[in-house]
């Protein structure tokens, strides 16, 4: 197969001299796996064009999966309530005042920054979740856990934005509580081309693969 994403060659040489091979996991079983779409909300969304427009690939492999009998986990942020945050030590200390409450109040619920982008398809018999931190696997910050152990999954699929912030942070926290995970190239974004390279660069070396769409869709889960 072609290298996964366009690394450095420094990347692609770590890689192989250390597991050699450029993959790790060649198959998922279907319903053994879990799509997590992470953070697709209107606030994170907004008008990027780059995570807008990695929206169809998300709902190719949504579709995909779930024909397979496999699990579509939509995963939301939840940042307070109430004009209360669930999470002080981020809104007072990396943000000005004004920009951690806007971030505060537009992720809480029944704004419309906390709602999912309208073009994602999200059906009925799928998971919506909302986490209180950038992983939802971190202690306390959402059940995810409890639903994927009831459904006996243990493969994850990461999708969303952004690639180097919330997608990153879930996708190596899963990998620490043993699932073996991939992030998808093309349906992972980021503002900024270079932090989406970080977070993929990152991840690959140590935590999972990184696959395109059709990969995933031609050849994970065939």
């Amino acid at each position: 197969m072609t290298t996964p994403y366009d690394f450095p060659q420094y990347v692609i040489d770590r890689v192989m001299a250390k597991r050699g091979r450029l993959t790790v996991y060649d198959h998922f079983e279907p319903k053994r796996t879990a799509l997590l779409v992470i953070d697709m909300q209107n606030f994170y969304v907004g008008e990027i064009a780059s995570v807008v427009g990695m929206i169809p690939n998300i709902n190719a492999i949504a579709r995909h999966l779930r024909a397979q009998g496999g699990l579509v986990m939509w995963v939301g942020m939840t940042a307070g309530a109430d004009g209360k945050s669930h999470w002080p030590i981020y809104h007072d200390n990396f943000f000005t005042p004004e920009k951690g409450a806007n971030h505060r109040d537009q992720l809480s619920p029944g704004h419309p920054g906390h709602a999912f982008h309208k073009d994602l398809d999200i059906e009925p018999g799928d998971e919506v979740l909302y986490k209180s931190r950038f992983s939802p696997f971190i202690a306390g910050a959402s059940n995810i856990e409890e639903v994927l152990q009831a459904r006996g999954i243990d493969s994850l699929i990461v999708t969303g934005t952004a690639t180097n912030m919330c997608c990153e942070s879930a996708a190596r926290d899963a990998m620490m509580r043993n699932y073996k995970v991939i992030m998808v190239s093309d349906a992972n974004g980021a503002r900024y081309p270079e932090d989406h390279l970080a977070g993929l660069t990152s991840f690959y070396q140590s935590f999972g693969d990184v696959r395109t769409t059709q990969e995933v869709i031609r050849d994970v889960l065939p």
